[in-house]
């Protein structure tokens, strides 16, 4: 589901090169999920070794971020960490959601309808505790940092960028403005040519920057009045929201009543929500201590990187070798580039 604030926000287009030699803190849950949904084979199937296991989430991982790498851009991924109570409802609903949507898939396949299958295989992806580990193993082959979160990664992602050991969070999700993220990237994992379901019609998707302040000046809200409306919609805390209240009527109603328990409208809901422990979770989010942290940015280990994709996972060694070689020159070429500074 995911909180809808595009209705409020004012996003700016920004260029990759514009994040040259900046620290972005990516949702890591968040980012995966994207790849398992989109990187998939000819009739919507994941894409698999030799055995059979799943290798979208590697191919994303790997050939995405040294892309990003070779624009300069500095990554750290954050993984989630034990889910808080409140968001049992959301998880349950994603589970029914995904189930529904493999049987649909199914019957697709079945019935040869191959446009169906694919469109039905997005919804389908599941997040294993192996593909985490093996997403943490290839990001820390390719010297990337990458963080396990106390509980929401986002929350820890939008800390970061509080405490400035990152310019920006990435994430498809607006979540982590209500966490207080000074900064909130869209698009930068999927930026490029996507086609529109059912349509032989491709669209270009480009990264967008929103900022927190703006988000804020712009509504006339602070931020307790943002997470106010944030519960009015529907958090992944309280995901079905206030019954009837879209974006645009949260907004009206907070900005004219100022905060939940004073709304009319929903008096008779609101004993449901425990909105009091929803505005905890974003106001004093569980995040990672930041003198306990120890980032380093390192070389991507070329010989465990090709053994671990291409004999492990039966990646093309020539498409992969090309990418680290990519990679190689970019880092000799910034290399010679601060040489003439000296």
């Amino acid at each position: 589901m995911g909180l809808n604030l595009k209705p409020l926000v004012t996003s700016n287009p920004i260029k990759i090169s514009d994040l040259n030699r900046k620290v972005v803190s990516i949702d890591a849950f968040n980012v995966i999920y994207q790849f398992l949904a989109t990187i998939r084979g000819p009739t919507g199937e994941l894409l698999t070794n030799n055995q059979g296991d799943p290798t979208s989430h590697l191919s994303g991982l790997f050939y995405r971020n040294i892309n990003l790498m070779c624009d300069g851009i500095q990554l750290i991924y954050i993984f989630d960490g034990r889910p808080h109570k409140l968001k049992t409802g959301e998880i349950e609903r994603r589970r029914k959601v995904k189930q529904e949507a493999t049987e649909k898939y199914n019957l697709a396949l079945q019935e040869g309808r191959i446009d169906d299958a694919k469109k039905f295989s997005q919804g389908t992806s599941i997040l294993t505790s192996n593909i985490v580990e093996e997403s943490k193993n290839i990001l820390s082959l390719m010297g990337i940092p990458h963080i396990t979160a106390p509980s929401e990664g986002e929350s820890t992602a939008a800390y970061l960028s509080k405490q400035e050991v990152a310019y920006s969070c990435v994430s498809q999700d607006y979540d982590s403005i209500l966490f207080g993220a000074k900064r909130l990237i869209r698009n930068l994992t999927i930026s490029g040519k996507r086609k529109i379901p059912n349509r032989n019609v491709y669209i270009d998707i480009e990264p967008e920057l929103i900022e927190y302040d703006q988000v804020l000046k712009d509504n006339n809200l602070t931020h307790e009045q943002l997470i106010d409306l944030g519960i009015l919609i529907g958090t992944d805390f309280n995901p079905d929201g206030f019954s009837g209240i879209g974006p645009k009527n949260a907004l009206k109603l907070i900005q004219k009543h100022k905060r939940l328990e004073d709304i009319d409208k929903i008096r008779d809901e609101i004993s449901d929500t425990p909105y009091q422990e929803i505005r905890e979770i974003f106001l004093n989010p569980e995040v990672v201590d930041i003198g306990d942290l120890n980032l380093q940015f390192k070389d991507l280990d070329k010989e465990k990187t090709i053994k671990f994709l291409c004999d492990e996972k039966n990646f093309s060694y020539e498409r992969v070798n090309n990418y680290i070689e990519k990679l190689d020159k970019h880092i000799l070429k910034k290399s010679q580039s601060l040489d003439k500074w000296f």
